[in-house]
């Protein structure tokens, strides 16, 4: 299955956006968008160790998790409540019930991208753990 992607905006100083116009022009990179990838790659690699952890002490998953309806009522039947916290994407079905959500997850966090239906959003964020400042 093909990697799941994500557009994102970014704002630079132009000064900046001028350096790495710079380094495309002097074939350290073939465009603007080679810079970005490679930088952002290098920036994930120098903090993977923190990443690891984090994921290993949430007892998370990294990469695509999706839960269909069946799956949700299956867990439901058996009584069982779910602590999720995943780095990467989290999809919920369409047909699922925002109610069933409530019934199956204690608490729920993202570090990544939810596909979900509004409903179904609007039930995980009040399940995201809350912040101690």
């Amino acid at each position: 299955m093909p990697e799941a992607t994500e557009k994102i905006t970014v704002n630079l100083s132009v000064v900046d956006l001028g350096k790495i116009d710079l380094l495309v022009e002097q074939g350290f990179f073939a465009n603007r968008t080679d810079f970005v990838k490679d930088s952002i790659r290098r920036a994930l690699d120098t903090h993977e160790v923190a990443v690891r952890e984090k994921v290993v002490r949430a007892s998370g998953v990294m990469g695509i998790v999706s839960y269909s309806r069946s799956d949700l009522e299956a867990m439901r039947a058996k009584g069982r409540r779910m602590d999720l916290t995943a780095v990467g994407m989290a999809v919920f079905q369409a047909d699922i019930p925002a109610e069933l959500v409530d019934e199956t997850f204690r608490s729920f966090r993202i570090y990544g991208t939810l596909r979900a239906s509004n409903e179904v959003k609007e039930v995980l964020a009040r399940k995201a753990p809350q912040k101690v400042s």
